[in-house]
């Protein structure tokens, strides 16, 4: 199965490059008909999942994908499912 992921640990602090980021991911995972987009915003304080979470809750960027999924073993990841 085909899997994307996005690690925001390099980016955590360049504000601009991670809504691009999760742009290009949530695109690339349309364009290329993936199922399942792994994003990372990893543990620290939980501002960085809190403002993908915000991102993923865009209505342009909602209706692009199904559901998301809070990973409950390591809740410094997310996983965006996608129904094609």
């Amino acid at each position: 199965m085909a899997k994307l992921k996005l690690d925001l640990h390099d980016i955590y602090n360049r504000g601009h490059r991670i809504d691009d980021e999760l742009e290009r991911v949530i695109r690339e995972a349309v364009e290329r008909r993936i199922k399942t987009v792994e994003i990372i915003p990893g543990k620290g304080s939980g501002q960085l999942k809190k403002r993908v979470i915000r991102f993923l809750d865009q209505k342009r960027i909602k209706q692009l994908y199904h559901r998301v999924e809070k990973d409950s073993k390591n809740w410094g990841r997310l996983f965006v499912h996608f129904r094609h």
